[in-house]
């Protein structure tokens, strides 16, 4: 009984991490809407990431963390989260998108990150989990289609694009997170991709001539080392203890915030649309939360070792 009821505070605790990650998240397309206001959607994309390495490597230095045994991992990880999704989202918004409609669209992002953690993981989640998470799936691809006037825009493609290497990138972290401590799995991607990451930054700040103004410098700081940096440590945590697909499940309400800060912070008008299908994607949060074996990894015959 005790055994049982440890785990399930453990578990717990984990999806409050998972939470918290996702509510630092939720910032992410409002301060990049800032941000655009003064420097150009490739200097956003690629120089938070080079800016967030500077804290990642001292944080690797003052704590002495030994290099992970699978670069490879690390390599992955990178490419989802420290490349793809923060170029190609920023120019999503920056070929129109508002942040109320881009925050739907990344609802996706959960199923997506439940496939990644079947392929990547050898987590499998139930029927009914995959019942729940299908349907707000579902929800979210009838918003955009309905928004787009029957079709997917440019943008929408961008931010597709990006979703699928998020959610592997966000799979391979979290599995990554139960090998080594889960900060460190954001900071040793961010300072392997800095030899991509620097040199362009550095030649964007040149080419694109930025303009520095207070929404600017307040987006893209928000974007380094809040979105790019520390939300991680929390996310990663609670992936790596709830289950990759059942933690994942949480950011279901991720559209729902994003929507309100949107409308809070830049001015952004809700229509009913939006709003019924930021609501309808929430209710599958708690569908998905209740499904058994969600996002559990799969028990390995005796004799093997368990998924990584």
């Amino acid at each position: 009984m005790r055994d049982n009821d440890s785990a399930t505070g453990n578990r717990r605790i984990a999806l409050l991490l998972a939470f918290l990650g996702t509510l630092v998240f939720s910032f992410t397309l409002p301060a990049t809407v800032l941000a655009l206001r003064g420097l150009d959607p490739m200097l956003i994309g690629v120089g938070r990431a080079a800016l967030a390495a500077v804290p990642a490597a001292g944080a690797l230095l003052w704590a002495r963390a030994a290099p992970p045994r699978n670069w490879r991992a690390s390599l992955i990880v990178g490419l989802g989260v420290v490349v793809a999704f923060p170029v190609l989202s920023t120019l999503a918004l920056s070929h129109g998108s508002s942040a109320s409609h881009c925050a739907v669209v990344i609802g996706l992002l959960p199923a997506m990150t439940a496939i990644m953690a079947t392929l990547r993981a050898g987590e499998r989640p139930s029927r009914a989990f995959w019942t729940a998470a299908g349907s707000g799936a579902a929800c979210v691809t009838l918003f955009t289609l309905v928004q787009g006037g029957g079709g997917l825009t440019t943008a929408d493609l961008l931010l597709l694009g990006g979703l699928v290497l998020c959610g592997l990138g966000y799979a391979e972290g979290g599995r990554t997170a139960r090998e080594m401590p889960a900060w460190q799995v954001i900071c040793w991607a961010l300072v392997l991709y800095t030899p991509l990451t620097v040199p362009v930054t550095a030649w964007l700040l040149v080419d694109t001539q930025p303009s520095w103004t207070a929404e600017s410098l307040a987006g893209f700081g928000y974007v380094s080392f809040f979105s790019m940096f520390l939300g991680f440590f929390a996310w990663y945590a609670g992936l790596a203890g709830a289950g990759i697909a059942r933690g994942g499940q949480v950011q279901l309400v991720q559209p729902l915030l994003t929507l309100g800060w949107s409308a809070l912070f830049l001015g952004e008008h809700l229509d009913a649309v939006t709003g019924l299908a930021a609501l309808a994607v929430l209710g599958c949060v708690a569908w998905t939360q209740r499904a058994r074996g969600a996002g559990e990894p799969e028990p390995a015959p005796r004799g093997e070792p368990a998924p990584a």
